[in-house]
């Protein structure tokens, strides 16, 4: 079985969505459906979960709601600098340290189950995520949605071994034929790449370690920095169900899209 950290980044300091962890949803606040979600993810394992904070107010929650917090930096410039500081902080030293994103109350549990198995099937890995094989309809979306924002939506290649060869801003592989494919298939060669991450232990310092690669910097894209490195990735393929295309929760809008999926088709 292998031992498991969670480690949920949760910051107030949100510029356009202050205090965003503690927002209600449905009457419950985004940082405890994740909590849930870090518990029925890794429910049957040997796992741990902790809340890595730069403010008192999520500190003092998770206290009021027996949740294991730390209080980490308010320099931490992204959310594995974040991880990296609760890990160390805990002085322990677990196989695998997932980063569950503490706005993300509709990532589904079943994708923090597939990331554990896949470590466990192939433990030479540096770094699980998944990617979700997107069907047509959401592959034109996609397509439509980059005319406006073009840096929104990641998309990756892998071999036939199912280890990442490349992400990308842009949508990639590019597909020739594509009428004919259509016909043939209700998924696309597309795979969207959800932004959850499960480190080998010593691979987590060993990628803060490194300087920010080349392809990285351009498309601003930290697991790029592994692949540049020669670090391997392995692509654990999950499907949303009825959640496909809700990410995570940036703005107040995007609390009553969640509140209408949750009232849809009901919670986790």
């Amino acid at each position: 079985m292998v031992k498991t950290l969670v480690v949920i980044p949760a910051r107030y300091g949100s510029s356009r969505f202050p205090g965003k962890p503690l927002a209600k949803i449905a009457g419950k606040e985004m940082l405890l459906r994740v909590v849930d979600i870090a518990k029925k993810g890794t429910k049957n394992t040997d796992a741990e979960i902790v809340v890595a904070t730069e403010d008192e107010r999520i500190e003092n929650f998770c206290k009021a709601h027996d949740v294991k917090c730390l209080m980490t930096s308010d320099a931490c410039k992204t959310g594995s600098d974040r991880v990296c500081e609760a890990v160390k902080k805990m002085g322990i030293k677990p196989e695998l340290v997932i980063n569950l994103q503490g706005d993300n109350p509709v990532c589904p549990p079943w994708f923090v189950e597939e990331l554990i198995k896949a470590f466990e099937e192939d433990k030479t890995v540096d770094l699980v995520t998944p990617c979700v094989e997107l069907s047509w309809e959401a592959l034109d979306k996609l397509r439509e949605s980059k005319k406006t924002t073009p840096f929104s939506g990641t998309t990756c290649v892998a071999d036939k071994n199912g280890y990442a060869l490349w992400f990308s801003k842009n949508i990639i592989p590019a597909v020739r034929k594509e009428a004919d494919l259509r016909e043939k298939s209700q998924k696309s060669p597309v795979l969207r790449h959800i932004g959850l991450y499960a480190y080998k232990y010593d691979s987590l310092f060993k990628f803060k370690e490194l300087e920010e690669s080349a392809y990285e910097k351009l498309e601003g894209l930290e697991q790029l920095r592994f692949l540049e490195n020669g670090m391997k990735i392995k692509i654990a393929k999950v499907d949303y169900g009825a959640f496909e295309g809700m990410s995570g929760v940036d703005s107040p809008e995007d609390v009553a899209r969640a509140e209408a999926l949750f009232a849809k088709y009901g919670e986790f």
